[in-house]
């Protein structure tokens, strides 16, 4: 794909902006950017990694004790309640390990498909596709994705049109794509490297 090549060209190596250090960290962080900006997440975590460093310590945690490291993100009840609850998880089904699979990764409380997806390809660089607000709206404008309705719909054809060793950067490019420039109310079109690709730009 094309449209593939020219974000390989301009972001070689693309990265998720959520800061972490160990993949239990990455799983806190994730659950915590649900309906939440990377930048507010990465303001809190610095403290909540350093008070929990492990899933153990979390899951000895009291909630209010969490709850105070978390409050200024998007409902902060229900989160802190999903991170205690992921970490016993860990540590009393998976050894503290991290799950590798997208079946046990869906089982720890507060981690839907898309988180899920986003620990296989960030953490273990596997075949995954995350579809967030920004994936699902950049690849139905552009026209990666043929009027896709769902996350789930367009998951499953970019994972069927995309080569597989391509999946976990091209999810980079398309939600920084869909942040910084594709965005939903009025599309940097003028600074758009793709426009020439896009769908929704020859339309208009």
């Amino acid at each position: 794909m094309r449209v593939l090549d020219m974000f390989r060209e301009v972001m070689p190596e693309p990265k998720t902006e959520l800061e972490y250090d160990t993949p239990f960290h990455l799983l806190l962080a994730v659950i915590l950017s649900a309906q939440c900006t990377d930048k507010r997440v990465n303001m809190i975590t610095p403290a909540l990694f350093a008070a929990y460093p492990d899933p153990a310590s979390l899951a000895e945690a009291s909630e209010e004790d969490v709850y105070g490291y978390i409050k200024s993100v998007t409902y902060p009840n229900n989160k802190t309640r999903h991170l205690i609850k992921a970490a016993r998880m860990l540590v009393e089904e998976f050894g503290s390990e991290m799950p590798s699979d997208i079946d046990n990764l869906m089982r720890l409380p507060g981690v839907g498909r898309k988180t899920a997806n986003v620990m296989l390809a960030v953490v273990w660089g596997k075949a995954a596709m995350p579809v967030d607000t920004h994936v699902f709206r950049v690849c139905n404008r552009i026209g990666l994705t043929d009027n896709s309705t769902t996350p789930l719909s367009t998951e499953k054809e970019l994972v069927k049109n995309i080569p597989a060793e391509t999946l976990p950067d091209a999810h980079h490019w398309l939600i920084l794509h869909g942040r910084y420039v594709c965005t939903a109310r009025r599309p940097h079109c003028e600074e758009c490297l793709i426009r020439d690709y896009c769908k929704s730009f020859a339309q208009k």
